[in-house]
């Protein structure tokens, strides 16, 4: 096996748990409905693509580094499973659906790079992308879809939190 997979495989396996508030906490930016339409386009990609996960849309909000401000969002929620491949190759598989899809990287990427997690681009929403395994957030949105995502038999579950808001340009 490359050293590449195996390295992204262990990267995802170690990658930390997104950090989230509790479920039902307001959002400290304020959320209108065109931020939650942010996450359309990647909800169907998710669950309308050869990845057919299971995904939810919930209001959220980002501590943005470059503005120093907190900024409104959307959080993706979904559920998914590994029948073959493992987890560095359902990575690629995942990011690869999701560039044929349109997206691309961001101009300030400011994630991981070599990593498991990415932001990501589609017309004007930026991603920040994070798998992990099991129930690790305990929001109620993570237990409607592992609960919804009805995995193939011998299968292992595995979840992605994407946190979306409105591009920006590239940092000076």
């Amino acid at each position: 096996m490359p050293l590449a997979i195996v390295l992204s495989a262990l990267a995802w396996l170690l990658a930390p748990v997104p950090q989230v508030g509790a479920q039902g906490t307001p959002p400290t930016a304020v959320v209108a409905p065109e931020d939650l339409k942010r996450c359309e386009p990647l909800q169907r990609v998710l669950t309308e693509s050869s990845l057919e996960m299971t995904a939810e849309i919930s209001p959220d909000s980002i501590d943005d580094w470059r503005t120093q401000l907190t900024l409104p969002a959307c959080r993706v929620t979904a559920a998914g499973s590994l029948v073959t491949r493992a987890p560095g190759e359902e990575n690629l598989v995942f990011y690869q659906t999701l560039l044929d899809a349109g997206w691309s990287r961001t101009p300030d990427p400011h994630d991981r790079p070599n990593e498991a997690a990415l932001r990501l681009r589609f017309e004007e929403t930026d991603c920040f992308f994070t798998p992990y395994f099991g129930i690790r957030l305990f929001t109620e949105a993570e237990f409607r879809v592992s609960k919804a995502y009805h995995a193939p038999e011998g299968a292992t579950r595995f979840n992605y939190l994407a946190v979306c808001m409105q591009a920006l340009p590239p940092a000076p």
